[in-house]
């Protein structure tokens, strides 16, 4: 599954859709302003919420806090030692983590759970200026949630 993010509408406040190729509006990143932490709600074409992303206030590092129903999914930071690419480790709470690598500012970055590609995003496959892919590769993968990491980590590649 591809999807398609705009990226000039990406800002804290902000609400922007994220469409499939064929351009079906699948689901809506609403962006919170007036917050003392960046705070986004994924949310699904009927408006249910699907996860809420949250900056974590108090943290050595800049972490990232996913919530799916009030409970905690998952925490996003950058990995300490990553000198050529950025590294960033999503620690779900079951114990396992995904390991996202590549250059995030670029939009250019992959998502992995045990060494297995979970989801690749990137501009390459795009003409649309300012706008990204999200190409999920698996198809049991929690989409949501693949977003949510992709939110989290240009957010907090953004903030360095």
């Amino acid at each position: 599954m591809r999807l398609l993010v705009r990226e000039r509408l990406f800002a804290i406040g902000d609400d922007y859709w994220i469409e499939d190729t064929e351009g079906r509006k699948l689901f809506l990143v609403d962006g919170k302003a007036m917050r003392l932490r960046d705070t986004f709600e994924l949310k699904d074409a009927e408006g249910r919420v699907l996860v809420e992303l949250r900056q974590k206030l108090v943290s050595l590092r800049d972490t990232m806090l996913i919530e799916r129903g009030g409970e905690e999914l998952a925490q996003v930071k950058r990995k300490r030692l990553s000198l050529l690419r950025n590294h960033y480790r999503v620690a779900l709470v079951d114990g396992t983590e995904m390991d996202v690598s590549g250059k995030i500012l670029d939009r250019e970055f992959a998502i992995e759970y045990d060494g297995e590609l979970l989801a690749q995003i990137s501009r390459r496959w795009l003409t649309i200026r300012d706008t990204y892919g999200i190409d999920v590769v698996r198809e049991d993968a929690d989409i949501a949630l693949l977003i949510a990491v992709s939110i989290c980590v240009i957010v907090l590649a953004e903030k360095e």
